[in-house]
């Protein structure tokens, strides 16, 4: 009699291989912001996580795959890090405090031990066109988009004053990037604490009168 459906055995999912693909991303993203993204060679990764260079190209079929990838996990832990803390709070004002406060500690605690993955790929890639440098942009856009968007949810809250939102986005985003620029090329943790006073300063300024 042949077996029907719910009679034959089921396969196993193959989450080995995908905590196996994971573990090289999660590694793959951290060497990047060390060595960058071109750095991250299947041989580097290969020598770097112990794992042999045929092991790495059954996940990945080029460097720029390669790449594309590690971008892709670098978002999902910027998103787990910075960006998921923010959803408690409870008004956009609140918001745009714990993505600053955030962005900073995920620097401060090295989430990535050369610092901001997306600050370092840019820097990288700002004049290499193709698909990786897209990807990047992309991000960034989307980073840039969503501090806007607080701000002019606070303005029509009545929480920040009437002004350009991208304008004060813009001013935020460069308080992160420099403190990420000066913890890393001084290994200060001042820089930190500048831009916490900085961003802080920046949206008192904006506060509306009550």
């Amino acid at each position: 009699m042949e077996d029907t459906p719910a009679q034959r055995p089921r396969r196993k999912p193959r989450s080995d291989g995908e905590r196996s693909r994971r573990t090289i991303l999660d590694a793959a993203a951290k060497l990047a912001t060390v060595d960058g993204l071109e750095g991250l060679s299947i041989g580097r990764l290969a020598d770097h996580i112990g794992m042999s260079k045929s092991g790495l190209y059954a996940h990945f079929g080029s460097k720029e795959e390669l790449q594309l990838a590690t971008i892709e996990t670098a978002g999902e832990i910027f998103a787990a890090e910075v960006i998921a803390p923010a959803r408690d709070a409870t008004t956009p004002l609140m918001k745009i405090e714990v993505l600053c406060e955030q962005f900073l500690s995920h620097i401060e605690r090295r989430v990535f031990p050369g610092g901001c993955f997306f600050a370092s790929a840019a820097a990288e890639f700002d004049t290499h066109p193709g698909l990786v440098r897209e990807r990047i942009a992309g991000f960034q856009r989307d980073w840039t988009d969503q501090l806007t968007q607080l701000v002019s949810e606070a303005q029509a809250a009545g929480q920040l004053r009437a002004e350009d939102p991208n304008q004060l986005a813009f001013e935020l985003n460069g308080y992160l990037l420099m403190a990420n620029t000066a913890f890393l090329l001084y290994d200060t943790p001042e820089a930190i604490q500048m831009a916490r006073t900085a961003t802080a300063a920046r949206l008192a300024l904006s506060r509306a009168s009550s």
